[in-house]
């Protein structure tokens, strides 16, 4: 389609990543890469209610579309839930794309790049093939005009890049940019965060198996001491476990149970994060926090953070680190990005 003088009309990209935190956050390097090859598309993105505002910190980002399925399977039943669900696939209908990219590969994900228009000439782009362990769905190619297929090894972030640059014509050759400013040097603080430099431990995360030792945090943060240690929680079981490493750190404090706006920033303000192979964790990454990402039960090769030296990735699937290893890190690091 033609533009102003005969010239290319600008791209019109739709990214549809609806969950989970992680990985919307490691989709987030997608949007930096388009933009640099072609900086004058609008791109725009499906995902999870839940997630929006970590989206919306991009400011490459044009509309974002709320996907309400986990509220929504709650009610379908009533007449205001299907009206939710009617508005929204019109609301995603008023625009023809270019091109839309379903980096998931899900059945919920495939039916929403199915509902979404394209441009004439346009081309509805999905993974061929899934990660190792992933949820990925083969019924999901159904809804594709392009399957890229991919390396079952790839690297999380890695994998929506690849695909987009394998469908747009360009490479891959840059570092993983989420497109994430920093903020303002005194940006204000809530009162719950303090005014002190701080480490914070991402220590929870819905598989036990992904865990750190109770024991392991807190020789951490008695090393630490006096280093202020903030504890955020998702869950009443979490929030026990945040309490349990509290009792015997004096120098940790349990936050109060926070918004997704507010654990960003809670990861975006750390001095030293600390942390489980959990979306958190890979925020406080994704803005080049000093981060030390702690693997027990997952692999490294999936999500650790490569793109920075800040971040120092241990152990792995099977073989988490142990506290002489984190201890190390965490000291590296301060001393490197925070000096006394």
């Amino acid at each position: 389609m033609a533009g102003t003088a005969g010239a290319p009309a600008p791209l019109k990209i739709l990214l549809v990543r609806v969950s989970s935190l992680g990985d919307v956050l490691h989709n987030l390097p997608m949007v930096a890469d388009i933009a640099r090859h072609f900086p004058d598309a609008t791109i725009d993105w499906v995902v999870e209610e839940g997630y929006t505002s970590l989206v919306r910190l991009n400011p490459r980002v044009g509309a974002i579309f709320p996907f309400a399925l986990r509220r929504w399977r709650k009610s379908l039943g009533k007449k205001e839930t299907r009206a939710e669900i009617a508005a929204f696939f019109r609301k995603l209908r008023q625009t023809r794309y270019d091109y839309v990219f379903d980096t998931q590969g899900l059945l919920k994900t495939g039916i929403i790049m199915g509902a979404a228009r394209l441009a004439p000439g346009g081309h509805k782009v999905g993974l061929a093939n899934g990660s190792e362990g992933s949820g990925y769905e083969g019924i999901s190619r159904l809804f594709h005009s392009k399957s890229i297929p991919l390396n079952p090894r790839t690297h999380a972030v890695a994998r929506g890049r690849l695909v987009a640059a394998a469908a747009l014509g360009y490479t891959v050759d840059a570092p993983a940019d989420f497109g994430l400013p920093e903020l303002p040097p005194g940006a204000p603080r809530p009162d719950w965060m303090g005014d002190e430099p701080y480490a914070v431990y991402f220590h929870g995360t819905a598989r036990d198996a992904k865990k750190w030792a109770p024991a392991n945090w807190i020789a951490l943060g008695q090393a630490l001491a006096p280093m202020p240690i903030l504890l955020p929680w998702g869950s009443p079981k979490e929030k026990a476990e945040a309490e349990l490493l509290a009792a015997s750190l004096p120098n940790a404090r349990v936050l109060p149970k926070l918004s997704m706006s507010d654990a960003t920033l809670l990861a975006r303000q750390a001095s030293l994060v600390i942390g489980v192979d959990t979306g958190l964790t890979h925020i406080a990454a994704a803005f080049l926090r000093p981060t030390v990402e702690i693997y027990a039960d997952s692999p490294l090769w999936k999500t650790e953070g490569n793109w920075s030296p800040r971040i120092i990735n241990l152990g792995d699937k099977g073989s988490p680190p142990d506290v002489a290893q984190v201890l190390a890190a965490a000291r590296q690091l301060l001393a490197e990005y925070h000096p006394a």
